[in-house]
Parts: C-alpha cells; sequence; structure tokens
C-alpha cells in the first residue's frame, strides 16, 4: 500500500485546500497550511490584475510565497499548469523560485505532464496531479511519476469535469485505478463533517477542497459573494456550458444572461467570451460584481451556513475523517 497522503507531502492533516486562480493569497494560505492542511497558491493570487510578463508573474507569485511562508513552516503548494513539454515559458522560472523559496508541493491541473513531473520531483518537489477523473487518466499519472491524484466529481465548483459523474460515483471509479500505489483525494462537494467522512468511505485518503475554504474569514472572497454563499444551497446554483465543459454560479446579471445563451444554444466559445474569459470569476467573486463576472461555487454550498476561522473549518472536516 502506498504512504499517507500526510506522509508524502508532510502535513499533518490529510486536506488540500483547492488553488481556486484569483482567490487565494499569502495570508490565506499560510494559515491554511499553518492549521496543518495544505494551502496553495492559484496562478493569480495575491493580483487584482492580470500580470503582463514572466518577471511579473515570478515577483507577484514570489511575493505571495514569502508571506505565507512567514505565517507558517509548514509546507505550502503552488498551482502549476505546464502547457508544453521539456521548455515552458513560465513553468521553468516558477520552477526555479519554488526551489529557491522552499516551495514543496506541486498542484499540476490540466494535462499530465511526465517530463515537468520528473522535473518537480528532481527538485524535492512534490507533485499532486488533478486532472480528467479516468482511468486512463490516472494510469498516466501513476505511471509518470505523480504522487498524488485528485478524484474530482461533477460537484465541484471551477472548471466542472466533462463527464458529468458526481463526487460519490468518481471516486471509488479513480480509487480502484490507482490500485494502492499512490493516495487518492476526493473532490467536489466536501464541505462538512458528514461529506468528508464520506470520502474516506468511498476509498479516498483525504480531501481536496475549494469552496469551504471560500467560506472563511481569511478568504479574499468578496463579503458580498461570502454572504450571497451563505444564504445559497445547490438548488440556486445556475449551470451552463463553456470552455471546456461546464461551470455554474451563484444567480446574477451575468450568470442569467449566460445560461440563456446556453438555452439558446450559442456555442461554448461564444458563452466563454460572453462570461469574460480569464476575468469573469475575477470580477464575480474577488470585485463581488455579477453583472460583469460570475461566482464559481461547488455544490457543497447547501451544507455551509456561516462565515468561520480556517481552523473551525479543518477541524469541522476532521472530525469527519476521525470518527469513522
Amino acid at each position: 500500500m502506498a504512504k499517507s497522503v500526510t506522509e508524502i507531502l508532510g502535513i499533518q492533516k490529510p486536506i488540500i485546500q483547492g488553488p481556486m486562480n484569483w482567490l487565494t493569497n499569502g495570508e490565506f494560505v499560510g494559515a491554511v497550511s499553518k492549521t496543518g492542511a495544505l494551502g496553495v497558491l492559484g496562478i493569480n493570487a495575491g493580483q487584482t490584475q492580470a500580470a503582463t510578463t514572466i518577471e511579473e508573474t515570478i515577483a507577484n507569485m514570489r511575493k505571495e510565497v514569502r508571506i505565507a511562508k512567514s505565517i507558517t513552516a509548514n509546507p505550502i503548494g503552488m498551482n502549476v499548469y505546464p502547457m508544453v513539454e521539456e521548455y515552458d515559458l513560465y513553468t521553468e522560472p516558477m520552477l526555479e523560485m519554488m526551489v529557491e523559496e522552499g516551495v514543496e508541493v506541486a498542484v499540476m491541473v490540466g494535462n499530465f505532464s511526465k517530463v515537468w513531473t520528473r522535473k518537480f520531483k528532481e527538485n524535492g518537489i512534490k507533485v499532486v496531479y488533478r486532472g480528467a477523473p479516468t482511468v486512463e487518466v490516472t494510469e498516466e499519472a501513476i505511471e509518470g511519476g505523480a504522487d498524488v491524484i485528485v478524484a474530482t466529481g461533477f460537484d465541484e465548483g471551477g472548471t466542472v469535469p466533462d463527464q458529468v459523474i458526481g463526487t460519490f460515483s468518481i471516486v471509488p471509479l479513480v480509487v480502484d485505478a490507482a490500485k494502492g500505489r499512490v493516495p487518492v483525494l476526493a473532490a467536489g462537494g466536501i464541505t462538512d463533517t458528514r461529506t468528508a467522512k464520506a470520502a474516506l468511505a468511498l476509498g479516498a485518503d483525504g480531501i481536496f477542497a475549494g469552496t469551504v475554504f471560500l467560506a472563511s474569514k481569511e478568504s479574499p472572497l468578496a463579503e458580498n459573494i461570502k454572504d450571497q454563499l451563505v444564504a445559497s444551497d445547490a438548488t440556486d446554483m445556475l449551470l451552463y456550458r463553456t470552455v471546456p465543459a461546464y461551470y455554474r454560479s451563484l444567480p446574477g446579471k451575468l450568470p442569467q444572461k449566460l445560461v440563456t445563451m446556453d438555452e439558446a444554444g450559442e456555442s461554448r466559445e461564444a458563452i466563454l467570451q460572453a462570461s469574460g474569459a480569464g476575468t469573469g470569476m475575477r470580477d464575480g467573486m474577488l470585485f463581488g460584481d455579477l453583472e460583469k463576472g460570475f461566482a464559481s461555487l461547488g455544490l457543497g454550498i447547501s451544507m455551509i451556513h456561516q462565515i468561520q476561522p480556517v481552523e473551525t473549518i479543518v477541524d469541522r472536516l476532521m472530525e469527519g475523517m476521525t470518527n469513522n
């Protein structure tokens, strides 16, 4: 049997906070890691505008890493998204910075890269891989050296998987495909003691969570969106097609327009452009403007009834995983 996710990553609690693009910063990630879980910086962590150069991107991320590292000596993670094999204009300098600043974990998303997995691991950085939750992709990632696999169900927020398969079905599928070679984390709709307990019952070694951490006092999510999150449940969420597959959002002027476009048969590309493409999540969730953006959350919002400190949230999730 593989080592546990806590042993592999050097953390105390089998919980990874999802990177969530614009919706992390050094203070937030440091607070998560301080609890013994793993905080992860997203691609645009701490920013309100996208960087325009590689140098600016690296400098921005270095700043957030140092803030997180000033809060805790526990491991932190960073989101990486290799676009090409061998030499990637962003991933190469990002790796160099991670080594210089002592970042312990890379959370790789998108297509799996054996080449980059090897490069990270050669530099002492563990690789958590979150890609399409299929038997084939799971096998590719394990054979390619990934240390931990994330099995994501359709219940999640953010970029929803192509296949409409819920967390309750996808986790045992990926766990069985992994055959005990690496730990598998469950993602999608896990926000309370019951759902954390269910993740372990399905064979997961821990959880990978985003929405539940957005509902924290330390989260940079806009306060009006936090209020709407607490007041909503899964039946309020709007689902629409976009690139690469689907997104869902809390109700608002732009999200309703996107649903209307979907129902009218508009193309995924047209809906993507209307959503603001790379800035729609920022406008909706960081700025709290649902006329210009959207607020993508998972279906686990049904079990979130108040905004709490990160530490309280981690304790609640751990209760489900230690009292089985």
